[in-house]
């Protein structure tokens, strides 16, 4: 379920990532420099498709949800600072309905929450940053906790930067904390209660991500971000369904162990004085058995002094999972097996258009508006499945009236 609609999110975070960023030249400088940021972004995402894991690799995957989420950054001086990012999902889908075969049961509308913490450090007489964040979401099936350490550093001219970023997180998947149901349990299909499938209900993820970002010249930036992804546990969804070629059914059984490694590039060139493009491309392989590609090509084409259109093309390729066959044709003889077809071989493609009107540039104190952009997306995926999601985003920014002069 949740692999379902982060994908919304992910590019709901993207259309938004360049306007987030703290101002470089004010982090490493001596000067008193107060400003809060404040974004707000509203998320649609529809899809409909039908290979639901839930039911075995077949059946409905409609989904629709809804999703507010509120960003503050808050700049104490030139070197510290502080974000705190929040927001929900109001998730309804058909296929949650499926767990207990009731059509419009308490299952059909989930919710999920979150709230991300982070506090930025900057060094004297270094061009360092330190980043400690901490991370906390919650839904009727899912509880996440996390920790996150992040290091930057850019040498003096800022033409090169560095960055390293780990995050850990630990889930717990019992069902019931939003339900006010005890004791907490992992849920199962309803005619597959009859035993405890799984004695774990843990899972923990490491992830270590670097990025190298070196201007090439006036006009181009390139970036390279090598990852690495660890994670043990119960990797498996307690409430999928798998049928097998002898009709028997049982729950969906993973490997406890997985390791990813993401290698991604990115080429952004300016083209005369209105063009920007955006080339990205990025491989994967995990132990599962997956390999990915995925190529992505944006243009940002700005149309006056405030407003850029970029169009977004995105494709995406991948392998199966070893453990991954269609509805009833896996072998009991099995030890691990899923009808996930987000597991599956298969393309995908995605086009986008967002709209970005940006605010003037003014620094002095008072709040401004900062920017307000419109994101459409329609995804595509050659088992069938569909989305279109709708991002809009606002900002506004704050400087009050310096009071004092910082010898920092």
């Amino acid at each position: 379920m949740k692999r379902k609609y982060l994908v919304f999110g992910v590019l709901a975070a993207g259309s938004f990532w360049s306007a987030a960023q703290s101002p470089t030249d004010s982090l490493y400088g001596k000067r008193k420099v107060s400003k809060t940021d404040i974004q707000l972004v509203y998320s649609q995402y529809i899809q409909n498709g039908n290979h639901s894991a839930i039911t075995g690799g077949t059946g409905t995957e409609k989904l629709l949800v809804y999703s507010p989420d509120l960003t503050i950054t808050h700049q104490i001086d030139s070197a510290h600072g502080y974000a705190i990012n929040a927001g929900v999902d109001i998730i309804t889908s058909a296929s949650l309905d499926n767990i207990d075969f009731v059509m419009s049961s308490a299952s059909r509308v989930s919710k999920h929450g979150f709230i991300d913490l982070s506090y930025t450090q900057g060094f004297r007489n270094s061009r360092l940053r330190l980043t400690p964040s901490g991370y906390f979401s919650i839904e009727s099936a899912y509880l996440s906790q996390g920790l996150g350490l992040s290091l930057e550093s850019q040498n003096k001219e800022k033409t090169r930067i560095f960055s390293a970023d780990i995050q850990t997180f630990f889930d717990d998947l019992r069902w019931g904390r939003l339900n006010g149901e005890r004791p907490l349990k992992l849920v199962y299909p309803v005619e597959l209660r009859y035993k405890q499938w799984f004695s774990a209900y843990l899972r923990q993820s490491y992830n270590l991500t670097l990025e190298w970002q070196q201007t090439l010249n006036r006009r181009m930036i390139l970036g390279i971000f090598p990852g690495f992804a660890y994670q043990h546990g119960l990797l498996a969804t307690p409430y999928h369904r798998v049928y097998f070629t002898d009709s028997t059914e049982k729950v969906e059984n993973l490997p406890p162990d997985r390791w990813k490694i993401p290698l991604g590039i990115q080429l952004n060139s300016f083209v005369g004085t209105h063009y920007i493009l955006e080339a990205y491309y990025r491989f994967y392989w995990d132990n599962f058995g997956i390999w990915a590609h995925t190529l992505e090509l944006g243009l940002g084409i700005k149309t006056s002094a405030s407003l850029t259109l970029t169009p977004i093309l995105r494709l995406y390729t991948q392998t199966a999972a070893r453990s991954f066959r269609p509805y009833r044709e896996h072998d009991p003889s099995e030890k691990y097996y899923t009808s996930n077809y987000d597991l599956a071989a298969f393309q995908s493609y995605e086009v986008a258009l967002e709209a970005r009107i940006s605010g003037a540039g003014h620094t002095g104190p008072g709040t401004i508006f900062k920017e307000c952009s419109f994101r459409y997306s329609y995804y595509h995926r050659t088992d069938g499945l569909d989305s279109h999601i709708l991002t809009l985003l606002t900002g506004v920014s704050h400087r009050p009236k310096p009071a004092s002069i910082s010898a920092f």
